[in-house]
């Protein structure tokens, strides 16, 4: 446990006391047993903390699926949809600047990690995590019913920010947060990401980071909120404002933005969005345009574009919705 080395005088005359001061660090690794099977004590558990490379096992699943099914009363789950979801990454593990050795608990690279909490060899609970160059990012968190009343959500929310801290304490200074994803004030269930301080919350619009304190007036009663300009909030039930005009996009600039028309064997098949379907119908162009000159024209060329026809189509429109599909087949043949 770290302390205060420095003697802190009472009353002038009196004996000089060393105060301990709390360590999150200290205090997380205090019952695990990897950092006391050395002191000499004996637990009545086996109680382990291991973080290793997001991989697929069948013990995760079973635990993801109790878990989904438990909590969430969801039982519609497979192994496919838990490795798309929790497992597959695209980050590439890329070795961490330690300036010298780090703790052998420490993560070697950056990458997305599972983090695996067991009692006497049990999976109980399992943290999926991605470490970045700026912070340990939250994903998901999991953990078996019967063990809910330890409150193993709180327990991961101050083990992943303590490795955050034991990075940047090893000398990888830009680890220095934990981001704990979306925050809806208006959803009861993420209230909970508000209990721990100090917390910040991301400006929409100048992205730069705002006390959750001074934050959370704010959002009272808003449905768009910005901390950096709160002159361009808009109360629930007020109109949200939009352009006046449609937005201009060249006939070239269009050729370059991709849409998808389908998909033939394991290939997706695009066309030029001013050539698609859904960008012919005026009802939808003025909702694309807009959507392309909020992203920009160089990323939304980055894109591939999907459109789905249930916001395009009308439902007294079928001669239309039969022209589209024509277009989609006569593209796969190509």
């Amino acid at each position: 446990m770290d302390t205060d080395n420095s003697a802190k005088s009472r009353g002038g005359t009196g004996t000089s006391k060393k105060q301990p001061e709390f360590s999150l660090v200290s205090a997380i690794h205090a019952s695990e047993y990897s950092f006391v099977k050395d002191t000499g004590e004996k637990p009545a558990h086996q109680f382990e903390v291991i973080l290793e490379p997001s991989a697929y096992s069948e013990e995760k699943y079973a635990l993801y699926e109790k878990y989904q099914k438990e909590i969430h009363l969801d039982d519609d789950n497979r192994p496919s949809g838990f490795k798309r979801f929790l497992v597959e990454s695209p980050l590439h593990h890329e070795l961490m600047p330690y300036p010298s050795t780090p703790p052998a608990h420490l993560p070697p690279t950056f990458g997305s990690y599972h983090q695996l909490y067991r009692v006497d060899g049990e999976l109980i609970a399992m943290g999926v995590i991605d470490i970045l160059p700026g912070c340990v990012s939250s994903v998901y968190f999991m953990y078996d019913k019967k063990w809910e009343q330890y409150s193993l959500g709180k327990l991961s929310a101050m083990r992943e920010t303590a490795l955050a801290k034991e990075i940047n304490d090893a000398g990888v200074t830009g680890v220095d947060s934990l981001y704990m994803g979306f925050y809806i004030h208006s959803c009861q269930k993420m209230r909970y990401k508000g209990e721990y301080s100090p917390s910040y919350l991301l400006d929409p619009e100048d992205y730069t980071w705002y006390p959750l304190s001074n934050c959370i007036p704010l959002l009272e009663g808003k449905k768009y909120a910005s901390f950096a300009h709160p002159e361009h909030s808009i109360r629930d039930g007020e109109q949200v404002p939009g352009r006046r005009v449609a937005p201009t996009v060249s006939d070239d600039d269009l050729r370059q933005v991709n849409v998808v028309a389908g998909v033939r064997g394991h290939q997706i098949v695009v066309v030029p969005m001013n050539e698609s379907a859904a960008y012919n119908r005026a009802q939808t162009r003025v909702t694309l345009l807009e959507n392309i000159d909020a992203l920009g024209l160089a990323l939304s060329k980055e894109m591939i574009w999907y459109i789905t026809p249930v916001g395009f189509v009308d439902d007294d429109d079928d001669e239309q919705e039969e022209k589209e599909k024509e277009e989609v087949e006569a593209k796969l043949v190509r």
